[in-house]
């Protein structure tokens, strides 16, 4: 045994010593005899497809398809697989783990598959306790039989591989991973994901059934439209804004679309993005046929035109010009405000409809706001956010839908009172929706549209109260008869009884100006 391994240390001397003195291009030289060498003794080829080609950021389309086929079709040879839900969690889809081989048979010819492994070689230090793993599926077969592998059983096993994962597929929701929590710095993991599971449907979306009917023409019309936005020399995406109160069913109509389309959700978190660079690297990770969230755009960051920091003044509006708010973020960071997010305008502009926003197609982009008029006119004008949605209070039309989906009622005698108190009032459909859904299995559905009305006539008199306080402050007249004035006038409808009363007073306020 002392002899072995003296033997083996005199070879590892003698390599050693080799490599330093011959030259690197000698070396090369023979290297590439030796593998010339092998390759015409090795009666078989071999075909790499890597999970992350050379450059790209995506993951390779032919891999994820070996990956599927495999798995489906010859994974009961494998000893060690991996596990993953599909088919929306009924079933169970298995993929061969690291290093395993398995073989398949098409029209006669024998052909071997393994999954492999490694670790590229870097001079970078890492911080996160691990390096980075590049997968690849290797595919051999004898030299004989090359014609027919590359010819036929290649576009076989991805055509398979690709209805079968059709035929799985399942709808997933994804979320931005934070520059600090990522793998490594050029492959780190930019989106984690989970499953897509939310009921919203158009059919239960509180909303005018027109404007429903519209929007699901629209979205038709562009996931038809592949041809087209190529003959107008456009790329395939399309942009929407869904502006409107809180509790208009904003988040719910995003859900609706993506049920519709039956495309993937991008939920966007602008704050949690370090740089432009950042939020280019997540668009080219987008796949095809997916809804691109950012909600709430007015809050998410200062180059909306909200200004916040170090610098502000409290006293200052909320919509501010947007070169400003440019200017207070860089002087913030320069006093080491380095925390946050550092996207530009410019960088967010680009997402949306610059020359990367073309990569992958068939995108949907949709802004979420409560208040439109703070944001700036250049991030949602037409082109960028091609259709502009209102998500406004609840009308009748909506209110008919709510009570189908909650009560199972398509008409009722006192529909006609919920209706006039609509006409009236400004309610969200969250609220309507509240006040619709029993409290306990005992409650009928007449008690839970009686808890409603109720509601409608407590916010009618609230209404009526504020613009009492209100005209009190602006006119100056005593309490008791703005409430007469305001309260004689609900009885015909509040809008036009405060109407008559501000009419009143600017006429009042004129003639005292005369």
């Amino acid at each position: 045994m002392g002899g072995f391994w003296d033997n083996f240390s005199t070879l590892l001397l003698i390599t050693t010593t080799w490599q330093r003195i011959v030259p690197d291009e000698l070396w090369d030289h023979i290297n590439r005899f030796i593998q010339k060498l092998v390759n015409a003794i090795n009666p078989y080829i071999e075909i790499t497809f890597h999970e992350l080609p050379s450059g790209s950021h995506m993951r390779s389309d032919a891999y994820a398809a070996i990956e599927v086929y495999l798995g489906a079709n010859l994974s009961q040879q494998a000893e060690r697989l991996n596990a993953n839900t599909a088919g929306g969690g009924r079933s169970v889809a298995l993929s061969i783990d690291d290093y395993e081989e398995i073989t398949d048979i098409y029209n006669g010819v024998k052909v071997w598959w393994t999954r492999s492994k490694s670790f590229p070689r870097t001079n970078v230090i890492s911080f996160y306790g691990r390096d980075e793993e590049r997968r690849a599926y290797i595919l051999k077969f004898s030299r004989r039989h090359r014609d027919i592998v590359v010819g036929s059983y290649l576009s076989h096993v991805l055509s398979e591989g690709k209805a079968i994962a059709k035929r799985n597929r399942r709808q997933r929701l994804y979320t931005n991973v934070s520059g600090d929590n990522g793998w490594g710095d050029d492959e780190k993991m930019m989106w984690r994901h989970v499953a897509f599971d939310h009921p919203a449907t158009f059919d239960t979306l509180a909303m005018d059934p027109e404007k429903k009917k519209d929007i699901m023409d629209d979205l038709v019309a562009f996931t038809k439209g592949k041809e087209y936005y190529r003959q107008i020399g456009k790329a395939w995406k399309r942009g929407y804004l869904l502006y409107g109160p809180p509790g208009t069913g904003k988040s719910t109509m995003i859900a609706a679309m993506a049920n519709f389309l039956h495309y993937d959700v991008y939920d966007l978190e602008l704050t949690a993005v370090k740089d432009n660079t950042e939020l280019r690297k997540l668009m080219i990770e987008i796949s095809k046929r997916a809804i691109i969230v950012i909600e709430d755009i007015d809050c998410s960051l200062d180059i909306t035109g909200k200004r916040r920091g170090k610098n502000t003044n409290e006293n200052d509006d909320d919509v501010k010009d947007i070169k400003d708010v440019i200017a207070n973020k860089a002087t913030d960071d320069e006093r080491g405000n380095n925390e946050e997010s550092k996207i530009t305008l410019s960088g967010l502009l680009n997402f949306i409809d610059g020359l990367w926003s073309a990569s992958g197609g068939e995108r949907i982009i949709v802004f979420t706001t409560n208040y439109v008029e703070r944001l700036d006119p250049a991030l949602i004008r037409r082109g960028r956010m091609d259709k502009h949605i209102e998500m406004s209070y609840c009308c009748f039309e909506a209110f008919k839908v709510l009570a189908k989906n909650y009560l199972k009622l398509e008409s009722h005698d006192e529909f006609e009172i919920v209706k006039c108190l609509l006409k009236e009032i400004d309610i969200s459909p969250a609220d309507v929706a509240e006040n619709l859904m029993p409290k306990s299995p005992e409650m009928s559905a007449d008690e839970c549209l009686g808890n409603l009305i109720t509601a409608l006539h407590q916010a009618k008199e609230e209404a009526v109260s504020r613009k009492a306080k209100k005209l009190h402050s602006e006119t100056g007249h005593t309490g008791s008869e703005v409430e007469q004035k305001c309260g004689t006038a609900s009885k015909e409808g509040v809008k036009t009884g405060f109407r008559k009363v501000m009419l009143r007073f600017l006429a009042e306020k004129y003639n005292c100006f005369r």
